[in-house]
């Protein structure tokens, strides 16, 4: 393993691949969301990944701009891999901002898997949607945004507290109100330029079928299908399939990918059964 620290942040290099992943968590979670995706990816890629700012033990109770984490997203690329594109591996939060990433320097990406969270927030998305769901997601990021604005133990009492309802796989004890800057950030209109991920390249989209509402519309899904390279698989999870059927999500991922390898790339990775 190699650790690099950039702009600030703890950076970890595994695998020997002649191909990047860059992983990125959401929330609750932090860099060891990806520890069995690491151990399935690294005999055939270089795996990148860090701990949001704002989501590390012990870190302040203070914003973050999409303007920072994207170009955190950015100068993490440009130092591990600095002549070939990266693949973005994300889910939850980690989709807004390494699909924002990926839009702004589209030549850094060669393809994306993302994980539950597609055009959530587009006018699809909200005509599909219906109103007690859409009234579900707003309730839970309201909470939140208003626990990070509280802060202190009553805000990290409530983040937990949600937590436990959701079913969230993060120990408790690493659920902090710290975390909670993106939905205030949102809910604040600090995160206004936001925009519907329409990739330009190939794109597996993985999500979970055992949750209240969805975060993705069918249209959306349905683009992806039709696009040669790209498609949209559902798993039998909740929001966390990466984690819940651990084996399923891996080999999906990992074929998907080799498939997408040019011959060099296939000739210098081990073949998966």
């Amino acid at each position: 393993m190699q650790v690099k620290t950039i702009n600030g942040t703890e950076v970890l290099i595994e695998g020997n691949g002649s191909e990047t992943i860059l992983m990125l968590h959401g929330w609750p979670d932090s860099r060891a969301l990806w520890e069995k995706q690491v151990e399935a990816f690294k005999p055939h890629f270089r795996c990148v990944r860090f701990t949001w700012p704002g989501f590390e033990p012990g870190a302040a109770n203070v914003e973050h701009s999409l303007d920072a984490l994207i170009g955190l997203c950015e100068a993490v690329v440009r130092e591990v891999s600095p002549d070939k594109p990266v693949i973005l591996l994300v889910h939850d939060w980690g989709c807004l901002f390494g699909y924002h990433f990926a839009m702004r320097h589209p030549e850094r990406v060669s393809r994306v898997v993302g994980v539950d969270i597609g055009d959530a927030g587009s006018r699809d998305f909200k005509k599909a949607t219906t109103i007690p769901a859409l009234l579900g997601i707003v309730g839970y990021q309201l909470w939140l945004a208003a626990a990070w604005r509280i802060g202190g133990g009553v805000g990290e009492n409530m983040s937990r507290w949600l937590s436990r309802q959701m079913g969230v796989p993060t120990p408790p004890e690493q659920i902090t109100v710290a975390k909670n800057y993106p939905y205030y950030s949102t809910w604040t209109g600090k995160y206004k330029a936001v925009r519907t991920f329409r990739p330009d390249c190939p794109m597996l989209f993985i999500y979970g079928t055992r949750k209240p509402f969805m975060f993705h519309s069918p249209q959306w899904a349905a683009s992806l299908d039709a696009r040669p390279g790209s498609k949209a698989v559902a798993m039998d999870t909740d929001h966390w399939p990466m984690l819940r059927r651990p084996d399923e999500f891996n080999t999906l991922v990992l074929r998907w990918l080799l498939s997408h390898q040019s011959n060099e790339e296939k000739n210098a990775s081990p073949a998966v059964l």
